[in-house]
C-alpha cells in the first residue's frame, strides 16, 4: 500500500470510528455452541472477546423494536434487569433443524453476538421463538468483562480494509463490510472490482438507493492459495480463510460459512453491522441469514440480483416470496404467522399486516395466475435439475433463468392487480397458506425492484440503525 493510499484509509477509518473514539465503547463478542436436533437444542459459553475497533453503532439506538428473526439478544443490568441493549436475529442452527438431517442426528454450531462494552455487569440472555410465536429466554450467561477471563489482545489484521463507500462516522451510519472468499493474492484487485461493482448496483436499488448516504461500505479479503470455494457435490474442495462452500444442507446452491469464529476473527478488523461474503465463482449460488451474513458468487452473470436478494435476508430479515424451488427446508406443520414483514398467513384480511399499502377496492386475496405460473414453473424445474445434473456450462443455466425471466414476465404482463399491493397466495415456500404483497417482487424471482412491502421492511433497520432520513 503506497503512503497516499494508507492514509486515506487511516483518515476513512477515523471518519467511521467518528474522530471521538474515546466517546465510543469497545465492542464486545460473546462466542458459544448452539447444539441439538430437531427436538431439542442447547448452548454452551465459548469465550468472551474485547474486538480491536470501537462499537461501531450509536448507542442512543441500542433498543430494537422491529420484532425480526427468530431469535433475539438481550443485554440487561445484571443487578436490575434494566434492558441495555438489544438485536433481532436468526441462525444456521435454525434453518439446520428443518431439515431431514436434524430428525437423524445431533449438531453443534459456532454463533456470536456483539455488543457495546457495558459499565458494569450484565446478562446476557437469547430468546426464541415459542410455540405462540413470541419470545421465551432459551439461554442466559452472566458477563463482566472488567472480571473475567476475557480475550483481550487480538492477533494483527491480516488483511488492509478497502473503504468502498464512506458517508460519516460509524455511529451515524449503517456499516457493511463486504468480505471475500476464494480470491488469491493476484485476484485481491478483482476482489475490489466486484465489490465496488455490486455496491454500486445495491445503491441502484430502491430503497438503498434513496438512503446511501446512510451506508459506510468497506472491504476485506485474506488471500487463499486456489481461485474459488469449494463445491463438494462435484467434487470440487478448496482451503479458504472463511470456510465458504456451495451444496449447504444438500442444497446445490446454498452458499454459506459454517466457520463462524474464523469469519469473525477476520471480521473484527473493519467496522460493520451487516456482512455480504463474495465468493470467487461463477456458478449460482448464494444465501443470507438475518442478522448474520449473506453471500453471493461474484462471478455469476445473476450476481446482481443475488447479491441485493441475500442480503435482503440477512439485512431486513425479509422472507422469500417463491415456492416452486425445490429447497432443504421440511414444510412446517403448522402455520403459523411468520414475523417476517413480507408474508403473511391470511388470518383476518381487514388487518393484513402491510394494509397501509393496500387500496381499496383490492380483494383479499388477491387473484393472479397461479395455475398458469406453477405449471411452467414445473418445466422450468425439470429442465433446470437436468442442466446440474448433468454439469453443463452455467452459461445454459444463465440462459434457462433469462428464458424463465422473459416468461414470467409475459404471464403476468396485462394480468389484473398485476402492480398491486394485495394478497398473492403462495410464498415462504408454500404452494397454499402463505401469502406475498405483490404479484412479482425482488423476493419472489429474479426481477429488478422491491415491492413496497419490502422496501418499508429495509427502511425499518435503515433507521434502527442509521436514524430515519433526513428531509
Amino acid at each position: 500500500m503506497n503512503r497516499f493510499a494508507f492514509h486515506f484509509l487511516a483518515a476513512a477509518l477515523a471518519l467511521a470510528a467518528g474522530a471521538a473514539c474515546a466517546a465510543q465503547p469497545a465492542t464486545v463478542r460473546v462466542d458459544y455452541a448452539h447444539s441439538g436436533n430437531a427436538l431439542q437444542d442447547g448452548y454452551a459459553l465459548e469465550r468472551v472477546v474485547i474486538e480491536p475497533l470501537p462499537w461501531p453503532g450509536s448507542t442512543a439506538r441500542n433498543i430494537d423494536a422491529t420484532d425480526r428473526g427468530q431469535n433475539r439478544v438481550e443485554v440487561v443490568d445484571a443487578k436490575t434487569g434494566d434492558l441495555l441493549y438489544s438485536r433481532g436475529f436468526s441462525t444456521i442452527f435454525g434453518e439446520w433443524r428443518t431439515t431431514e438431517e436434524a430428525n437423524k442426528i445431533s449438531r453443534s454450531f459456532q454463533e456470536s453476538v456483539r455488543f457495546p462494552k457495558p459499565d458494569r455487569p450484565v446478562r446476557v440472555r437469547i430468546l426464541k421463538r415459542d410455540e405462540r410465536n413470541q419470545f421465551s429466554v432459551a439461554w442466559s450467561v452472566d458477563v463482566d468483562t472488567d472480571a473475567q477471563e476475557v480475550v483481550k489482545k487480538q492477533p494483527a489484521a491480516p488483511a488492509t480494509p478497502i473503504a468502498i463507500h464512506t458517508s460519516g462516522p460509524s455511529a451515524d451510519k449503517v456499516d457493511l463490510l463486504i468480505m471475500g472468499d476464494g480470491y488469491t493474492a493476484g485476484d485481491m484487485k478483482k476482489f475490489e472490482l466486484d465489490a465496488r461493482r455490486l455496491t454500486k448496483h445495491l445503491f441502484s436499488v430502491s430503497p438503498f438507493r434513496e438512503r446511501a448516504t446512510s451506508f459506510n461500505v468497506w472491504a476485506l479479503a485474506v488471500p487463499t492459495s486456489e481461485s474459488g470455494i469449494s463445491r463438494p457435490s462435484t467434487g470440487v474442495h478448496r482451503a479458504s480463510p472463511l470456510g465458504t462452500r456451495y451444496d449447504i444442507f444438500g442444497s446445490e446452491r446454498y452458499v454459506l460459512t459454517l466457520d463462524n469464529r474464523a469469519l469473525r476473527d477476520i471480521a473484527q478488523h473493519a467496522p460493520y453491522e451487516f456482512i455480504e461474503i463474495l465468493v470467487n465463482n461463477e456458478t449460482y449460488g448464494g444465501g443470507g441469514i438475518f442478522g448474520q451474513f449473506s453471500t453471493v458468487a461474484a462471478g455469476n452473470e445473476w450476481a446482481n440480483y443475488l447479491f441485493v436478494h441475500e442480503f435482503g435476508h440477512h439485512f431486513a430479515g425479509l422472507a422469500d416470496e417463491y415456492y416452486t424451488s425445490p429447497v432443504a427446508y421440511a414444510a412446517a406443520s403448522t402455520r403459523m404467522e411468520p414475523w417476517e414483514p413480507n408474508v403473511t398467513a391470511l388470518r383476518d384480511p381487514a388487518s393484513v399486516k402491510w394494509k397501509r399499502h393496500v387500496k381499496t377496492g383490492t380483494p383479499l386475496p388477491t387473484a393472479w395466475p397461479k395455475a398458469e405460473y406453477e405449471e411452467a414453473s414445473r418445466a422450468y424445474q425439470k429442465k433446470r435439475a437436468a442442466l446440474r445434473a448433468a454439469n453443463r456450462p452455467e452459461s445454459e443455466m444463465n440462459a434457462l433463468f433469462r428464458e424463465d425471466l422473459r416468461a414470467t414476465q409475459a404471464l403476468f404482463a396485462g394480468k389484473p392487480h398485476r402492480h398491486a399491493v394485495g394478497a398473492f397466495e403462495g410464498a415462504n415456500y408454500e404452494a397454499s397458506g402463505y401469502y406475498r404483497p405483490a404479484m412479482q417482487c425482488l423476493m419472489f424471482d429474479r426481477s429488478e425492484a422491491f415491492c413496497p412491502v419490502c422496501q418499508d421492511g429495509i427502511t425499518d433497520i435503515i433507521d434502527l440503525y442509521a436514524g430515519p432520513a433526513r428531509q
